[in-house]
């Protein structure tokens, strides 16, 4: 993550995970979570069971990645969610896959976090 202060790799004690965090920062990550917005009817939101496993993404028929979350936000009026990709495919923003929920495949678009006016434009407004 970047967080230097949060784990010290050079301590002696040991821990789990110690040796994956090594390796991850030596060779950098391979997946990123990133923003997705699904397209379609509403889906639901994550606490009432809609959503009780993850969603294959697919780009030109090849699973990428997941979706580990996703429900309908009625302030968006939209279905949000973050989606596990590669590195590689997680930029730039307004990468389109296809997402295999359980009403069918739908379109899926990469997009900016946090999902709710970042920049405060609507108060500009």
């Amino acid at each position: 993550m970047g967080y230097t202060w949060m784990v010290d790799l050079g301590q002696e004690a040991g821990f789990v995970g110690k040796e994956a965090l090594r390796r991850i920062k030596a060779e950098g990550p391979r997946r990123k979570l990133v923003g997705i917005q699904i397209d379609g009817p509403p889906a639901g939101t994550y606490i009432d069971n809609e959503m009780i496993d993850t969603y294959p993404v697919f780009l030109d028929g090849e699973q990428a990645g997941t979706v580990t979350s996703a429900c309908y936000s009625p302030r968006l009026e939209a279905n949000i969610g973050y989606a596990m990709l590669p590195v590689g495919l997680a930029e730039p923003l307004g990468q389109e896959f296809d997402v295999q929920t359980p009403a069918g495949r739908r379109r899926g678009v990469t997009v900016r976090k946090p999902f709710i006016d970042p920049g405060k434009d609507i108060p500009k407004q």
